[in-house]
Order: structure tokens, then sequence, then C-alpha cells
């Protein structure tokens, strides 16, 4: 079994976890090249109000500038993900897997699968049906009628089967601050959170530890 080391940054600012991440993920490319095991972890972090896009992502999808993000407390960045511009902020639970995927034993296509299904058990524990929107990654409810709405977004980036970047699952967040972007690229499709489908506010420590226990099921690995 592969053991995944558990790194919890807190709050911790977007451009610091990026350069841990990257890291990270370097140091494993690296000794994979080399041909000997490099530990590999899952980052769990919650974010000041920040907008990232994409590497295929549309700018455009960000309705206000710089002035304006400036006067809401938020950051921007453009990253090395797959996916559209998404926000992060407070109440919100990120996670950035760093795994070898071949020591795993999955593809690329199933480990996102395998992290939408954690999110959809994860919810699950707090009384909240998800699934999947068929060619939109992520996490969302009641996908295929005029009220989808996205609980979680998934954007990864993988080198030689190595992972980085994640998930960010809406719990408690301010979803005010998706108004300012059209999430994903998406313009006819909302967001929620667990606090807005249930009226619960569970702590991101005691979320976190559900996705975890999920996604150790899931992809047989322990996290530790």
């Amino acid at each position: 079994m592969e053991y995944v080391s558990i790194k919890n940054l807190g709050r911790t600012e977007y451009s610091e976890a990026w350069e841990i991440q990257k890291r990270f993920f370097g140091q494993l490319l690296l000794q994979k090249q080399q041909g000997s095991a490099e530990e590999q972890y899952l980052l769990l972090v919650e974010h000041p109000h920040v907008y990232t896009l994409g590497k295929s992502g549309h700018e455009s999808n960000l309705l206000v500038n710089g002035q304006f993000l400036a006067k809401i407390g938020a950051t921007y960045f453009r990253t090395d993900r797959g996916g559209d511009v998404t926000y992060h902020g407070l109440g919100q639970l990120v996670g950035y897997p760093i795994l070898d995927l071949e020591r795993i034993g999955v593809s690329l296509r199933d480990y996102i699968f395998s992290l939408e299904e954690s999110i959809i058990r994860t919810v699950a524990d707090y009384g909240i049906t998800a699934g999947r929107l068929e060619g939109a990654t992520g996490v969302w409810i009641d996908p295929h009628t005029p009220r989808a709405r996205k609980i979680c977004a998934i954007g990864v980036k993988a080198s030689h089967f190595v992972t980085m970047h994640g998930f960010a699952l809406n719990v408690t967040t301010d979803l005010n601050y998706f108004s300012h972007i059209n999430p994903c690229g998406f313009t006819d499709k909302g967001v929620t959170s667990i606090e807005r489908e249930t009226g619960l506010k569970p702590s991101l420590e005691e979320v976190g530890q559900r996705f975890t226990a999920h996604f150790g099921e899931i992809l047989k690995i322990e996290l530790k």
C-alpha cells in the first residue's frame, strides 16, 4: 500500500502554497526519474480571497479589474493547472494531492474520477446528494437540471503521472465572491456550499478528515 503524508497548511496565501506545491512536485518528479521513491503528499489549506485562472482559461471570465480586486481584498494569479477561472477563500477546503499515479496504479482520468467520488461521498456525510455533469469536471448538485450548481471545483496538473493542484470544496464560503467571475467559464450555472445546502457550519478540519478517509479508501492509499 502506498503511504501519503497529510500536511495541513492552515490559512495560507495562494502564492506561498503554490511554491510549496511546486517544491514537493519537483522533488517527487526528480526522484521518480532517478528511480527512487520520494514521499507523496496531500496538502490541505484555506486561502485568503484569491481568483485563479487555469492555463486554458479565458481572462474575460474574470469580470472585474485589478482596482476592484484590491478593494475587496482579493488577489489574482494565472496558474498552470487545468480549467478556467475559480475563486478560493475563507470557509473553503482546498486540497492539493501530490502523488505518483503510476505507483498508486490509476490513470489520470481515474484519478480525477476518484477526486470527484471522494467529494461526493464527503458531502453525502452531510445529507447532500451530489454527482457529475458530463463535460464539466467537478462535483455538482442537481447537475442535469436548470438548477445545476457546483459545490466543488477540480483542476489538476500532471507530468509523467505526477500530480499537483486539486480541488476546492465550498463549506461555509461567502458565495458572493463568485459573482465577480463566470465560475469555471460557465454563465448559466450556479455555485453552492455545504452551508447553503444544509444550514450546517462544519469546521474545515472536520470536513478534511472526512475527505481524507474517503480519498484513502477509494485510491487504496494510507494517509497519515
